[in-house]
């Protein structure tokens, strides 16, 4: 079974978090939300506040596929000043392992220079920040291990993505057909 983290700050964007969450265990991939801001309870930029699996420091990320950052102000900075957070990326990236960001927190992706080279998108008002990038206006971009996404009205086929890299085109489309989601998938590739 495939293994995937979520990361989970004060102020994340709830929705882009939880639709990942919710589309990548509908394929019985194992899911982690970790916390990122020192507490199991994380408020979202919404005033939605829910209880997360483990605190993002005590996750043992030796068995995990992916690890997903949502988006969110102040979510996005806040994930970005969590050195766990940063080192795992930067690690996975390393690694050529999956690494997922949407909305802003692809800028955080480009500040730890994981873009340099790299096709990638983010929500409008965060594309100047993507440093190194290739810069697409689509809802979702893959270029080798790295999935980027341009915002909440991206999160559904992000996270169709996320589930056909993790189990499979079937199983994506399967999931795809369950929750009558029935706009095409537009995204580039890049391997």
């Amino acid at each position: 079974m495939s293994k995937a983290v979520v990361f989970f700050a004060q102020g994340t964007e709830e929705c882009e978090a939880l639709l990942v969450v919710d589309l990548l265990r509908r394929a019985k991939v194992e899911v982690v939300v970790a916390s990122a801001s020192g507490s199991l309870q994380v408020t979202g930029s919404h005033g939605i506040t829910l209880t997360a699996d483990a605190l993002a420091e005590d996750v043992d990320y030796s068995g995990v596929d992916l690890v997903v950052l949502p988006g969110g102000i102040p979510g996005t900075p806040n994930l970005a000043a969590n050195q766990t957070v940063c080192d795992t990326v930067k690690a996975f990236a390393a690694q050529g392992k999956k690494v997922a960001a949407i909305c802003a927190a692809p800028s955080i992706l480009a500040d730890l220079g994981l873009l340099e080279g790299k096709k990638a998108t983010a929500h409008a008002a965060f594309q100047d920040k993507l440093a190194g990038a290739a810069v697409l206006n689509q809802e979702v971009v893959v270029d080798g291990s790295i999935t980027t996404s341009y915002g909440l009205g991206g999160a559904i086929p992000f996270g169709l993505e996320l589930v056909r890299q993790l189990a499979g085109p079937d199983e994506a489309a399967r999931i795809q057909k369950a929750i009558a989601y029935k706009h095409s998938l537009l995204y580039a590739s890049h391997k």
